[in-house]
């Protein structure tokens, strides 16, 4: 048999007519044309040979008896689901609403009769170019699901990977309250808390450009250095200068994390606040005052280590006074209307608050209820601090330094810093590590970061710069105390520090002796009149009294510009 020319692939067609000269008709000129028909004489055998057969065309007369060819067609489409199976009517009908029936319940086409094989095999070959098109998109949206959701097996592992690095420390502190509401799997904001080993806590609050794993990428790395440094001992500047350091290196251009960094004292009362591009943060007063934060440099990973400025506000907080930050996905929420939330909404609803954590459950309930029936177009984040007793911290636990394995158990080591040193370089963190060597002290890395660190910062302020201590007994002579430091630092000429550590086991095993002298190139004072007092009320002068707590026992030369401390630890 031939066939005609210009024919499509060949198709199974389903034919469906009451009319036996018709269906022969039609089987003559599409078995020509060579495709592979079948036939049936009414609506419910149609509907049969399709389930069945599944054809991938139907060509359906309108009025059949048992079952009409529209409700045919319900059936036969309901059937067909998300594949492309076109319907054409065979029919004599003309008027407008008859054939518009035809198009309501899924008919595609008609033919009307007598029958052209011309225009029949036009119409076959339009269809089937349109099902080519149709199981091509098919394909790819299968294809693309399976990539969608391989994608997101791996951003659930990689979750689970984020969250055990970036998510410890202690957020779940009781001074702390917080609400982070990611719009994407991982969060383009990202927080941190960590204790340190002097006491009190770090925290870190972020902003990256972009969400999701692009965020996630920055978010690790400075998560690290965050951590480690913190339990390191180092100070807020150091961290913020690494911090800024590698995501400078890293990030491509235009992408870069607006910040906030904290340094809570919770045992002198104070904090020191670094904001480079969050909105303004806020410290809720007793009064019902708020004093504002507001950003003073630029965010993380634009400027250069030259240009890079890691100056902190340094503010006093009573006890039961908070500190209350917020990404600016919070001022930036939008309502139905596309008003944005902003500051004067963020503020008022602050000024409603009541109850120790009033301005944090404020400002949340305030930008939900802003925002409700709205998709936020960013992720929202928002952190309350209180200023409590470090004795209400006790169970915090900072994280401990990494087990070096076993290392000398005596040794003698003096470190000595000299003019511009001093001014540049804290030799605190190096120390510790050093002492975090001899097996079993590194359980008592808090008391021995104390120690270091309280005599050297005496040595450094009090001997070398000759800043009263009493100058901090108030909030302002607190700020203009540490304004002066940095005066007499950057201009610091002369002037030493020396510190020598000296460690030695005790002969059964359960510990040792940590001996820390300090020596600084000061005047000396008087040592009978050293503070002895650890009132939270006090705000200077207590430092050494904490060493004192500490240690077995403190001692200072006639002069007073040496002291030697000695620590005396047991092994659990």
């Amino acid at each position: 048999m031939t066939t005609d020319a210009g024919s499509a692939t060949p198709l199974r067609i389903l034919i469906a007519d009451d009319n036996q000269t018709d269906r022969m008709i039609l089987n003559a000129i599409l078995t020509r044309q060579g495709h592979e028909v079948i036939m049936a004489e009414d609506g419910a055998q149609a509907v049969e040979a399709f389930e069945q057969q599944k054809p991938q065309m139907v060509l359906l007369d309108v009025l059949m008896p048992n079952m009409d060819g529209l409700e045919a067609a319900r059936r036969i489409k309901a059937a067909a689901g998300e594949d492309l199976v076109p319907i054409i009517f065979l029919t004599s009908l003309s008027d407008a609403e008859s054939l518009a029936s035809c198009l309501e319940v899924g008919g595609d086409d008609f033919l009307s009769k007598p029958y052209n094989r011309v225009i029949l095999r036009a119409k076959i070959n339009a269809f089937q170019r349109m099902r080519d098109l149709h199981q091509s998109l098919q394909q790819e949206r299968d294809r693309t699901d399976q990539r969608n959701h391989q994608m997101m097996r791996e951003q659930a592992l990689a979750r689970r990977v984020f969250d055990n690095i970036a998510d410890r420390g202690c957020l779940g502190a009781d001074n702390i309250r917080f609400e982070a509401s990611p719009m994407s799997i991982f969060n383009g904001d990202v927080l941190f808390a960590s204790p340190k080993p002097s006491g009190g806590m770090h925290l870190f609050v972020g902003d990256f450009t972009g969400h999701g794993l692009p965020a996630a990428i920055g978010a690790l790395p400075m998560s690290e250095i965050f951590y480690g440094m913190t339990a390191k001992g180092f100070a807020i500047g150091d961290i913020l200068r690494e911090i800024n350091r590698k995501l400078r290196n890293i990030l491509p251009t235009g992408f870069f994390c607006c910040a906030a960094m904290v340094d809570l004292n919770l045992r002198s009362g104070h904090a020191e606040v670094w904001n480079g591009g969050l909105p303004t943060a806020w410290i809720l007063r007793h009064d019902g005052t708020q004093d504002e934060l507001r950003s003073r440099h630029l965010p993380l990973g634009i400027l250069s280590a030259e240009r890079f400025s890691a100056a902190c506000e340094r503010h006093t907080l009573a006890l039961g006074e908070h500190m209350l930050l917020a990404t600016d996905g919070v001022i930036e929420s939008s309502n139905s209307e596309g008003e944005l939330f902003g500051e004067e909404r963020a503020i008022a609803a602050i000024n409603q608050r009541s109850g120790p954590y009033g301005g944090f459950e404020c400002l949340r309930e305030a930008v939900h209820r802003f925002g409700e029936g709205v998709v936020s177009e960013d992720d929202i984040t928002i952190l309350d601090l209180a200023m409590v007793p470090e004795s209400a911290l006790n169970t915090v636990e900072h994280e401990m330094l990494p087990d070096t394995g076993a290392g000398p158990e005596q040794w003698r080591l003096q470190y000595d810093l000299e003019d511009r040193t001093l001014a540049q370089f804290n030799p605190v963190p190096l120390l510790l590590h050093v002492c975090m060597d001899v097996p079993g002290l590194r359980l008592c890395s808090g008391d021995v970061y104390t120690i270091i660190g309280e005599l050297f910062t005496n040595a450094l302020e009090h001997g070398v710069l000759r800043l009263p201590s009493g100058l901090k007994d108030s909030p302002s002579g607190f700020t203009r105390y540490y304004s002066e430091r940095e005066r007499l630092l950057g201009q610091l000429a002369n002037g030493w520090v020396s510190i020598t550590l000296a460690h030695k086991p005790h002969e059964d095993g359960t510990g040792g002796t940590l001996l820390v002298t300090v020596a600084d190139s000061g005047p000396g004072f008087d040592p009978g009149e050293t503070a002895s007092s650890l009132d939270h009320e006090q705000l200077s002068g207590r430092g050494i009294a904490l060493v004192q707590t500490l240690c077995h026992d403190v001692r200072w030369n006639d002069t007073g510009n040496c002291v030697e401390a000695e620590y005396i630890w047991r092994a659990e």
